[in-house]
C-alpha cells in the first residue's frame, strides 16, 4: 500500500500538469508553433521514434552522458578523498575547484570546441567538468564525517592504510558519495546539452536548435525536452537503485 501511495503522487502531479498544458492551449488558442498541446507533442514524440529521427540523436547525447559522468567520477572521487584527507591539498586545490565551478561551462564550452573539436571528447570533457565538483566535495564532506572511534578502533587493531579505506572509509562514506553521484549524474545532462549547442553533428541538443531554427518545428523541440527530462530520470533512477544496492538506503 506505502508503495502504491509512494507512486501515486507523481502520477496524479503528471496528470495534473498535462491538463492543466491542454486547458491552457484550448482556452488561449494557442497555434502548434507557440504553445502545442500535450496530444500534439505526444504524437510528435511518437513520430520521431518511429521515423528515426530521434534514435541517433539520443545515442548522442547517451554516449557523452555515460562518458562523461564516469570520468568526473573517476576524477572526481579520489579528488574527494585527497581534499578529506589531506590539509595541504585542501587549501591549495579548493579555490581553484570553487573558481573552475563558478565558471559557467556555457562559457568554457565554445573554447573546448575550439581546442579539441566538436566530437565525443569534447562533450565527454565538457560533462566531466561539471561531474566532477560536485562529486568531490560530497566524498570530501562524506569522508570527514566518518566516525573518529570507528578509525581509532582500526589504528588500535593496526589495520593497513589500505584496510581502513576500504573497510571502514569508502563503507561508511557510501551514503554521502551516493548523494553527489546523483547530482553528478543529472548534470552530466546538462552538460551533454551545453556540449551539444556548443557544436556538434548529433545530439538531443542538436536537434532543438534544428527544430526551433530551420525546421520551426515547435512539437519536435517539445519531444526532444521530454526525452531529455527522461534520460535525466533514468540515470538518476538508474544511481538510486546502485546505491539500494550496495547501501541499503530506501527512500
Amino acid at each position: 500500500m506505502s508503495r502504491r501511495l509512494r507512486w501515486a503522487g507523481p502520477i496524479l502531479a503528471g496528470v495534473a500538469f498535462i491538463l492543466l498544458w491542454q486547458g491552457t492551449v484550448w482556452l488561449a488558442d494557442y497555434p502548434a508553433f507557440i504553445l502545442p498541446g500535450p496530444l500534439v507533442v505526444a504524437g510528435r514524440f511518437v513520430e520521431a521514434w518511429a521515423d528515426g529521427t530521434m534514435t541517433p540523436h539520443f545515442l548522442a547525447t547517451l554516449a557523452s552522458v555515460v562518458g562523461g559522468f564516469a570520468a568526473g567520477a573517476i576524477v572526481g572521487l579520489p579528488a574527494g578523498y585527497l581534499l578529506a584527507r589531506s590539509r595541504i591539498a585542501r587549501h591549495m586545490l579548493s579555490p581553484y575547484l570553487v573558481a573552475a565551478q563558478a565558471t559557467p561551462i556555457l562559457a568554457l564550452a565554445p573554447l573546448i570546441a575550439l581546442w579539441f573539436g566538436t566530437g565525443l571528447n569534447a562533450r565527454v570533457l565538457i560533462c566531466a567538468l561539471v561531474v566532477v565538483f560536485p562529486v568531490a566535495i560530497s566524498a570530501m564532506v562524506a569522508i570527514r564525517g566518518v566516525d573518529r572511534r570507528l578509525l581509532e578502533m582500526a589504528r588500535a587493531f593496526r589495520a593497513s592504510r589500505r584496510q581502513r579505506i576500504t573497510l571502514i572509509e569508502v563503507p561508511a562514506a557510501l551514503p554521502g558519495i551516493f548523494g553527489g553521484l546523483r547530482i553528478g549524474v543529472t548534470l552530466a545532462v546538462v552538460g551533454a546539452i551545453v556540449a551539444e549547442w556548443a557544436g556538434g553533428e548529433k545530439g538531443l541538443g542538436v536537434l532543438i536548435n534544428l527544430a526551433r531554427g530551420s525546421l520551426f518545428d515547435t512539437p519536435l523541440m517539445f519531444a526532444t525536452l521530454f526525452t531529455i527530462g527522461a534520460l535525466g530520470v533514468a540515470c538518476y533512477t538508474l544511481v538510486l537503485a546502485v546505491e539500494r544496492l550496495l547501501v541499503g538506503t530506501r527512500y
